[in-house]
């Protein structure tokens, strides 16, 4: 809540003497400014976790693996060739691996 502090000060008689109505006025002009919320509006945008997604498709682009990739022989993962950490027995293994 702001201060004014150039505004005149009340002294303690002025502060007993306001009603409780007034009390009452004031506390409800400062909540005046509450905002509804359509809460199965709010709802919708949410997606919970394990939500059935069987009816949703998803389509990727696979691509061949590259002249200048490899496939890592323990994570399986296709790694760049500047990912190779060593060869052993004709197994590559990525610098994840090793």
């Amino acid at each position: 809540m702001a201060t004014d502090y150039d505004a005149p000060r009340r002294d303690e008689v002025d502060l007993g003497e306001d009603s409780l109505e007034e009390l009452k006025a004031r506390r409800v002009d400062s909540q005046s400014g509450a905002v509804d919320v359509d809460e199965a509006e709010v709802a919708e945008n949410f997606e919970l976790p394990g939500a059935d997604l069987a009816d949703e498709e998803l389509t990727v682009k696979v691509l061949p693996m590259q002249q200048d990739e490899f496939r890592c022989s323990r994570c399986f993962l296709v790694h760049h060739r500047s990912q190779l950490a060593h060869e052993r027995n004709g197994e590559l293994i990525c610098h994840e691996c090793a």
